[in-house]
């Protein structure tokens, strides 16, 4: 659950960044987002969510 939220709102302020410094159109947005809840239904789903996890456990193993 900690890392949905952390990733969530890393995102979340990403696009804030591309919407205020690039020229992100608000609508832009608005259609990645559509896009994520739908794929968060689709079957594809829990191959994004393993791959995300896989992900984030190899950054976490990183020794800087």
């Amino acid at each position: 659950m900690a890392l949905s939220i952390s990733a969530v709102m890393l995102m979340l302020v990403i696009v804030v960044v591309l919407i205020r410094r690039s020229n992100l159109k608000l609508a832009h947005a608005i259609i990645c987002a559509l896009l994520g809840f739908y794929l968060a239904s689709s079957s594809i789903a829990p191959s994004i969510s393993e791959v995300t996890s896989n992900l984030a456990g190899m950054i976490n193993g990183l020794k800087l």
